[in-house]
């Protein structure tokens, strides 16, 4: 039980002393930073899918 404890006082130590937390204002720009990349991966992807889509339906309609 000694062993839990010292683990969980010495958690709080380094997560109150040794860490450096980001400001809001980084966080913020980390948050959109994150969203406008998912956009971006999500648009890359649409297109991707949507293209292939397109060249199937083109290839399946010349077969008949």
């Amino acid at each position: 039980m000694a062993n839990v404890t010292e683990y969980i006082k010495e958690s709080y130590i380094e997560l109150t002393q040794k860490v450096t937390w980001p400001t809001w204002k980084e966080l913020q720009n980390s948050a959109v930073l994150v969203l406008v990349a998912a956009f971006i991966i999500a648009l890359v992807i649409l297109l991707m899918d949507q293209s292939i889509h397109f060249l199937l339906n083109q290839f399946y309609t010349s077969l008949t």
